[in-house]
C-alpha cells in the first residue's frame, strides 16, 4: 500500500512554532532543542510562520543538544496568484516546507524571500509557480487545518482537495506527506482527518503525524495564552476571544503521538523516514558574501 513507508528512525516532531513566530510561538528554540534530546527524540524541525529568521539560531541549538536540525518554515500560499491583491487574498493556505539538504535550503531562502518581497499582502505569500521554480531539495506537508487540502476537506469539497495532492505529487513526487494533527477541542479536526485517511489510502499518498506546537511544555500552555491575548489586543477573561483551548501545543513524546494514530503507525513511522532524508550541513568556516564583478579588473576592496 502507497502509504506504509516505514522507518526505524525515532518519532520527529516536524511541525514546531518558536519565538520567531511573533506572538503566536512562545518557545525559545534552546529549549525546543533541550526538550527534544530530553525525550530522546533525535531531530527536531522549526517551521515558523512565514519566516526563517531563527533558522541559525535554531540549527546551533540542536547542534549543541546533539540532535539533527531541520530548517524549514509554515508557508503561506496564496489561492490563485501571489501577484493578486484582492479581499479574498487575505486568507492564504498554510503549509509546512521543510529542507532536505543545501539545495533545499537555498530553494527555501528563495521561496521566504520572495514570498515576501513579491507575495507580501497581509502575510508574505508564495504561490504554485514559485514552488514549481523552487522544488528542488524540500519535503512538503499538506498542512494543519489551514492548509489547501485540509480547508476542502473541511467545507466538503473532496475533489478540490484531490486535485491539490496531485498537483504536489506532480511537482514533488515521493517528498509530498499528508499531515494529520490530533487536537481534540478543535471540532474540524476529526473532519480533516479523516478526509486525509481517506485521500491516502485512494491516492496512495504517505501520512506523516505532526503536533503544531506553539510551545515547550504543557505547563506553557496559560503563558501562551497570554501571548496570545497581546497579539489579538484581548483579555484574559473575554470568553469569546481566539483561544487555544487544549494544553496540548507541546513537545509531545513519541509514545503520545503513537497513542493519538495507533491505527496509523505509519503516520508516526513516516516523521522518521522524513528526518532521515532531511541532512543540512551548514558550512560556518567560510564567507557567503555574493561576489560581484567590478570594472576594469579592480579587485571588491580597491573598488
Amino acid at each position: 500500500m502507497g502509504t506504509q513507508r516505514f522507518s526505524r528512525a525515532l518519532f520527529a516532531h516536524l511541525h514546531n512554532h518558536s519565538e520567531y513566530s511573533l506572538l503566536d510561538g512562545l518557545s525559545s528554540v534552546e529549549a525546543m532543542a533541550a526538550r527534544a534530546a530530553e525525550l530522546g527524540q533525535s531531530a527536531l524541525a522549526l517551521t515558523d510562520h512565514g519566516v526563517m529568521y531563527g533558522a541559525i539560531d535554531f540549527y546551533s541549538a540542536c547542534k549543541r543538544a546533539g540532535i539533527k536540525p531541520i530548517i524549514g518554515m509554515e508557508g503561506y500560499v496564496a489561492p490563485e496568484s501571489r501577484l493578486t491583491r484582492n479581499p479574498s487574498d487575505r486568507s492564504p493556505y498554510h503549509m509546512t516546507v521543510l529542507a532536505k539538504n543545501e539545495v533545499g535550503y537555498g530553494n527555501l531562502l528563495k521561496l521566504a524571500s520572495k514570498a515576501q518581497l513579491e507575495g507580501f499582502y497581509y502575510h508574505p505569500r508564495m504561490d504554485r509557480e514559485l514552488l514549481e521554480q523552487h522544488s528542488d531539495g524540500l519535503v512538503i506537508l499538506s498542512g494543519c487545518l489551514s492548509g489547501e487540502v485540509g480547508s476542502h476537506i473541511v467545507k466538503g469539497q473532496i475533489d478540490k482537495a484531490r486535485e491539490a495532492v496531485n498537483w504536489y505529487r506532480g511537482v514533488f513526487g515521493d517528498d509530498y506527506y499528508l499531515e494529520v494533527m490530533w487536537h481534540e477541542k478543535i471540532p474540524e479536526q476529526l473532519t480533516m482527518n479523516r478526509g486525509v485517511f481517506e485521500l491516502a489510502r485512494d491516492t496512495g499518498t504517505p501520512l506523516v503525524a505532526t503536533n503544531d506546537n506553539h510551545y515547550t511544555n504543557p505547563s506553557d500552555h496559560e503563558l501562551h495564552d497570554v501571548l496570545l491575548c497581546i497579539q489579538t489586543n484581548s483579555l484574559v477573561t473575554d470568553t469569546k476571544r481566539m483561544k487555544l483551548e487544549d494544553p496540548t501545543y507541546y513537545l509531545r513524546s513519541e509514545a503520545e503521538m503513537a497513542a493519538l494514530f495507533p491505527e496509523h503507525p505509519e503516520a508516526i513511522a513516516n516523521s522518521g523516514l522524513i528526518a532521515e532524508a532531511c541532512d543540512l550541513e551548514i558550512d560556518f568556516t567560510q564567507s557567503r558574501l555574493p561576489r560581484y564583478q567590478t570594472p576594469n579588473g579592480e579587485t571588491a576592496l580597491e573598488y
